[in-house]
């Protein structure tokens, strides 16, 4: 009989593939979006450029963050993949110098040479290459690299960051699309900020500030470009 966990355990880590991409494409899309938005409104934009404009920057970010997220994350799984070549070949080829560097990782961790190889050994009998996949490379399946997971997540995540300045723009009446507008992305990257820290572990208020600090400035600066812009030309 296997053994039985006493209880369910759910660990921060287990969110580590899907949660990255998630916070990261959903801030990217809010902000991205949003600060377009204000610049164009600052250099004079009209209701319909603001909104195709701000549909165009949705589509072409959601397919490039996912188009990212998946390079990238496809390069991790590559070199995961090449590892367990490499350790399977190693295993093959020389199995007792294998044994002895497993050996010697749980001695560095505090057990004793008698107790290190015979767990190691016990270890090479049943799993050798999950062993050393774990124990020597820190390799864990809760966190193995997951590409079209990655794409997908960003592309969602950015999209649905991306739709609520733009719900603002379709919503505000002229004389508040401003105002609306900024209300709506600074709460809105907030509540993302601390969102995100907490999925985490993090506390809500430090990610909250980080996330609408920074937000902030991306929309004073693209409005600052955008009034300039319209001023000059």
């Amino acid at each position: 009989m296997g053994f039985m966990p006493l209880h369910d355990e759910s660990h921060r880590s287990d969110r580590a593939g899907w949660l990255r991409a998630a916070v990261l494409g959903a801030d990217d899309g809010l902000v991205s979006t949003a600060a377009l938005l204000v610049g164009l409104i600052a250099a004079g934009a009209t209701k319909n450029t603001l909104l195709t404009s701000g549909v165009a920057a949705l589509s072409a970010g959601a397919l490039a963050m996912a188009i990212g997220e998946y390079v990238s994350v496809s390069a991790q799984a590559d070199a995961e993949k090449a590892d367990v070549r490499k350790e399977t070949r190693e295993l093959a080829e020389e199995p007792e110098r294998e044994l002895e560097e497993l050996a010697s990782i749980y001695e560095a961790r505090g057990l004793s040479a008698e107790l290190a190889m015979t767990v190691a050994k016990y270890l090479h009998e049943h799993d050798a290459l999950g062993a050393h996949l774990r124990d020597e490379l820190g390799h864990d399946e809760r966190t193995r690299a997951r590409p079209f997971q990655a794409a997908g997540v960003s592309a969602a995540s950015f999209a649905t960051g991306a739709l609520l300045p733009l719900g603002a723009i379709v919503a505000a009446t002229v004389s508040l699309r401003t105002s609306i507008l900024v209300a709506i992305t600074i709460v809105s990257m907030c509540l993302l900020g601390a969102v995100g820290a907490r999925l985490g572990g993090a506390p809500a208020l430090r990610g909250a500030l980080r996330v609408g600090i920074g937000g902030c400035l991306a929309l004073a600066i693209t409005y600052g470009v955008g009034l300039a812009l319209g001023t000059a030309i």
